[in-house]
């Protein structure tokens, strides 16, 4: 019955969040668990949910502006705009 409960309430998290946080938290997850299974250690597990944590970030913000490509221009400056068809 606890572990109901608590699987609830991370549900319940989980689905208030944006795209980039979502992205965010299964990436640290993913990455804590593989870096700690890889090293053996915790440091390779921190190592890990840092590296996966900034990699769902990223995949996340991108998937939250579906049809928008990123573009940088002549002067190296970045920005969003439609993706061509």
């Amino acid at each position: 019955m606890k572990k109901a409960l608590i699987l609830a309430f991370i549900g319940l998290a989980v689905a208030s969040c944006t795209p980039t946080e979502k992205g965010a938290g299964i990436g640290a997850a993913s990455g804590a668990i593989i870096g700690g299974a890889i090293t053996g250690d915790v440091r390779g597990a921190a190592v890990g949910a840092a590296i996966g944590g900034v990699s769902g970030a990223v995949i996340g913000n991108v998937a939250g502006q579906p049809g928008n490509c990123y573009y940088r221009d002549r002067y190296g400056r970045r920005y969003v705009a439609a993706c061509p068809r």
